[in-house]
């Protein structure tokens, strides 16, 4: 099968939804099938001119036959072409819609709402990234539910966390954006001077505003010497992350899945999370505590227990590690993926 993927550039992004695709990519190729990515130009996901121009470039170097994937990011950017995105049946690959994406001014919301409504139900097939997400787009956004596929991301095999040995060091992963809640996870920190902790939030600084914010943050609430912004990580520093860590934490507001949680539970790592999106359906109830999302007392409350209480972390942990052991595996996305485009 020729696929081409259509995703905002640059590719090499370091998010959930970009290693996702990364990572189909990587399984299409080793199947067999020719995979052409085109990175779109410009601004996303609400287009300026410069992406709407580059959203009609790349559709028209996409030869015949070829199966469409355009990644939900940059579908916004293909409202003017919806016509012809129907006729060539391209699909999208919805790891969130944009317009559930907090944070985003009203304005910003509905036009990106309007452009969903436009076109997720002319597309040949919509492929989500997790239950809950498919579950949203026909009563929101008007999709016939025979046309919406679901495949989960994957895990690797990863050598189980070994844990700080110290105190309690709490990972955090996620981009900088307000979506992500990481500023109800200081304020929820906050309430615990009195246990030992340390918290390590790295990911890349998407909203600059919304970083800055975190930093003066941390140091408003007293906090800023057990708290550290690493940035952007992969590689070997993101492996001594994960092994050093005790606990897990995002306090997402909405997860259209939540990958750096099932990476944390493939590691055996406890986790403290919010009910946001699909995160509460990814967590089993033994393997870490799950707080309403933008609550910081009660979130605050869940982590002082895990964080103390060394004997039910250990529970915690053997649960998280079973659980981990349970999900899917890159192996097989691919072949799930291929699947859904023949069904379009």
């Amino acid at each position: 099968m020729d696929v081409a993927l259509l995703v905002p550039g640059p590719f090499d992004t370091i998010s959930g939804g970009y290693i996702y695709d990364g990572r189909l990519v990587e399984g299409l190729r080793a199947n067999g099938h020719d995979v052409q990515v085109v990175e779109l130009a410009g601004r996303h996901p609400l287009p300026d001119d410069e992406a709407l121009a580059s959203a009609r470039h790349a559709l028209d170097a996409v030869p015949a036959g070829a199966r469409i994937v355009i990644d939900g990011l940059g579908l916004p950017s293909f409202g003017p072409l919806v016509e012809e995105l129907e006729r060539r049946r391209a699909v999208g690959l919805i790891h969130h819609p944009t317009a559930l994406e907090h944070g985003n001014p009203g304005e910003v919301r509905d036009a990106l709402r309007a452009a969903e409504l436009q076109l997720f139900p002319r597309l040949a097939r919509l492929v989500a990234t997790s239950n809950l997400t498919a579950q949203r787009l026909a009563p929101e956004f008007g999709v016939d539910p025979a046309r919406v596929g679901v495949v989960e991301p994957g895990t690797d095999p990863a050598p189980r966390s070994t844990g700080s040995g110290d105190g309690c060091s709490i990972l955090a992963l996620g981009s900088l954006i307000p979506r992500k809640g990481h500023d109800v996870l200081l304020r929820a920190l906050a309430m615990l001077p009195d246990l030992e902790w340390r918290l390590t939030i790295a990911g890349g600084a998407r909203d600059p505003v919304y970083a800055h914010g975190l930093q003066a943050l941390a140091e408003e609430l007293g906090i800023a010497q057990r708290v550290d912004f690493p940035g952007e990580v992969d590689g070997a520093v993101l492996e001594a992350l994960w092994q050093g860590a005790d606990i897990f934490a995002l306090a997402s507001h909405w997860e259209g899945y939540g990958m750096a949680v099932a990476e944390a539970l493939a590691r055996g790592l406890p986790v403290a999370v919010s009910a946001g999106g699909a995160l509460a359906d990814l967590v089993p109830v033994e393997a870490g505590v799950v707080s309403p999302p933008g609550d910081v007392v009660s979130l605050g409350k869940a982590m002082r227990r895990a964080i103390f209480d060394t004997e039910l972390r250990a529970e915690m942990a053997e649960a998280a590690w079973r659980a981990g052991q349970r999900l899917p595996r890159w192996e097989d996305r691919a072949a799930a993926f291929v699947a859904e485009l023949e069904r379009a």
